[in-house]
């Protein structure tokens, strides 16, 4: 599975990532090779996220309910 990124230099150093395909998945790192690695594993922890999300929908008897919260 492949994934854009866009990498963009951070004011503070370091580079700020997105990836525009999944929505708030976002990371950053010291290098742009730091960077990258961070952008694998936020992307595979947000399909892991996905999945279980998946797993609780498909559940007999659960009902699945959306919160809003103002903090």
């Amino acid at each position: 599975m492949k994934f854009n990124i866009i990498l963009e230099p951070a004011e503070e150093g370091g580079f700020n990532v997105i990836v525009p395909a999944l929505d708030g998945c976002f990371t950053q790192g010291d290098t742009e090779e730091e960077a990258i690695e961070n952008a694998k594993e936020a992307i595979r922890v947000y399909l892991e996220g996905l999945e279980k999300l998946n797993q609780i929908k498909s559940k007999p008897n659960v009902i699945l309910k959306e919160v809003e919260m103002t903090l």
